[in-house]
């Protein structure tokens, strides 16, 4: 079951990432702004994150035997538009609206898997499920590459298939934990409840910050690279994908830290690894060695970072309300990779320099390690360490 999850969480991201690569092309052919660049490749990252919200809340009720094929199944719809028809624009902003639907598949995964797991496994099991987001990887190795080699609507069409091939696997063999809690009442009075529970708006923020970092530079890295260093695409895409690779493996090593220690010292070390590397990423310092190991670092720490969030709603929330829960965080994280490339991007169009961005960045990590240290220490404090 944690196989198959994962497999369908990396497909759906894989499709939820295919514009990022493409943004430089995408400037060239369309004449777009930095800005336009920026929210062409920010849409699909809002529209998923928010959809986790109700998605997340629909498979605490329904379950993911049900969730995943329909939402792998709806996500090749906006996969064929993009690749065959979109040539404007407004056009290929409708499309990434509605691609926005495959990043949801975060909130079906987590509650699922989260019911097969004990309570002491969970924080490596969904490190695990988390390895699912590598799905962005793919895409910044792959997209264009296979563009160039086969045609631009080649790496779409071949997405397209591998998700109906799925959505009919997961029809067939996929199955809720037998047992599992469900969650009673209205999707209004669940979301509403949800956002009552004293560690929603914590876990929210603490993601928004980690799982945010991450989409942040997955989705704007091509773009920051071939500004910034004069990178030709493909060569900033297959740094992209370093990038996102060594983000992905810290994940479950993130969850299983948690386990053994406890997930707050893990963020704090992480959040203040990221404060530390984005302050020496603001000086554009040489790409080799020095830049690189920046940009590194703090994919090593991001990772590490969102499998510990996770852990740490493993520990915090009623199984029943996982879902929802996750939802939230999930938005949040979202939310969170949404305004950096905006940010960056205006920052850009004004200054014609990205210094100032990364300071932000720095900032708002340490500021996250230290109310981590504080206010998530005492309520997590609350709830006692499984056996």
């Amino acid at each position: 079951m944690l196989v198959l999850a994962t497999a369908g969480f990396m497909l759906c991201f894989w499709a939820w990432a295919l514009l990022a690569p493409l943004g430089p092309s995408l400037r060239d052919d369309l004449a777009l702004t930095s800005f336009q660049q920026s929210l062409v490749v920010a849409v699909p990252v809002i529209v998923g994150s928010l959809g986790r919200i109700p998605v997340g809340a629909l498979t605490d009720r329904v379950g993911a035997r049900r969730m995943f094929p329909l939402v792998a199944a709806l996500t090749i719809l906006p996969v064929l538009y993009l690749g065959h028809l979109a040539d404007s624009l407004p056009e290929v902003l409708v499309g990434g609206f509605f691609l926005g639907l495959g990043g949801t598949t975060f909130a079906i995964g987590v509650p699922f898997v989260n019911a097969w797991y004990p309570p002491e496994r969970r924080g490596l099991a969904l490190g695990i499920f988390g390895i699912g987001t590598g799905g962005t990887a793919l895409s910044s190795f792959t997209t264009v590459q296979l563009g160039d080699a086969a045609g631009y609507a080649f790496p779409f069409d071949l997405v397209a298939g591998l998700l109906a091939a799925y959505a009919v696997a997961a029809h067939l063999l996929l199955r809720d934990k037998p047992g599992r809690a469900v969650a009673a009442g209205s999707l209004l009075a669940r979301t509403a409840t949800t956002l009552r529970l004293p560690a929603t708006v914590q876990l929210a923020f603490l993601y928004a910050v980690a799982f945010g970092g991450f989409v942040a530079f997955s989705v704007y890295l091509p773009t920051y690279l071939t500004t910034a260093y004069g990178l030709g695409r493909s060569d900033a895409a297959l740094r992209t994908a370093g990038f996102v690779v060594l983000a992905v493996a810290m994940r479950p090593v993130g969850g299983w830290l948690s386990d053994r220690l406890h997930p707050v010292p893990v963020l704090v070390a992480s959040y203040t690894a990221v404060a530390a590397l984005a302050l020496l990423a603001s000086f554009e310092l040489p790409l080799i060695p020095i830049g690189t190991l920046a940009f590194l670092g703090m994919a090593a720490a991001l990772g590490a970072g969102s499998g510990a969030v996770f852990a740490l709603v493993a520990r915090l929330v009623p199984p029943e309300r996982v879902g929802s829960v996750t939802g939230v965080v999930g938005a949040a994280g979202g939310l969170g990779g949404f305004f950096p490339p905006l940010v960056m991007g205006a920052i850009y169009g004004t200054a014609d320099d990205y210094t100032w961005g990364y300071v932000l960045l720095a900032a708002t990590a340490g500021a996250t390690a230290a109310f981590t240290a504080t206010a998530v220490r005492r309520q997590a404090r609350k709830v006692p360490r499984p056996a």
